[in-house]
C-alpha cells in the first residue's frame, strides 16, 4: 500500500470516527426512546385522573371512581381523591422506571395527572 505524503498515521480514522459517531447514535436513540415512554405513562396518568374525577363527579363511590381510573392508569399509580366545595378533584401519580436493561441503572422519574370536574347536581 503507498502512503502518500502527509497522510501517514491516519489509516483507520474514518472507523474509529464512525465507531464514535453510531454509539453516539444509538445512545441519543435509546434517551428519545425513554423520553417518549415516560411521557406515555404521564399521559395515562392524566387519563386515569380525568376517568375517576368523571366517575366521582356522577355521584359513584370513590372506590367506584378509583376502579375506574386503575383500567388507564400505569401500573403502581397512586390516585388520591377529593370531593368538597362542589367538586371531584382527582391526583394519579406514578414511577416510571425503564424495563429496558441498558437504562435500568436510570432513577425512576415521577409524572403524574391532575384533574378537577364539577359534581353533578344532587351529588354531594
Amino acid at each position: 500500500m503507498k502512503v502518500e505524503p502527509g497522510r501517514r498515521g491516519e489509516a483507520g480514522m474514518v472507523t474509529a470516527e464512525t465507531a464514535v459517531t453510531l454509539t453516539a447514535l444509538v445512545a441519543v436513540t435509546l434517551g428519545m426512546t425513554w423520553v417518549v415512554a415516560v411521557v406515555g405513562i404521564q399521559a395515562r396518568c392524566v387519563d386515569a385522573a380525568r376517568d375517576t374525577a368523571r366517575a366521582v363527579a356522577r355521584g359513584e363511590s370513590v372506590d367506584a371512581g378509583e376502579e375506574e381510573g386503575r383500567r388507564s392508569a400505569p401500573e403502581g399509580a397512586r390516585i388520591t381523591v377529593r370531593r368538597g366545595g362542589g367538586v371531584a378533584s382527582v391526583d394519579v401519580v406514578a414511577d416510571a422506571r425503564p424495563s429496558w436493561p441498558v437504562l435500568s441503572r436510570l432513577p425512576a422519574v415521577t409524572v403524574g395527572g391532575h384533574a378537577v370536574v364539577a359534581l353533578e347536581p344532587g351529588v354531594s
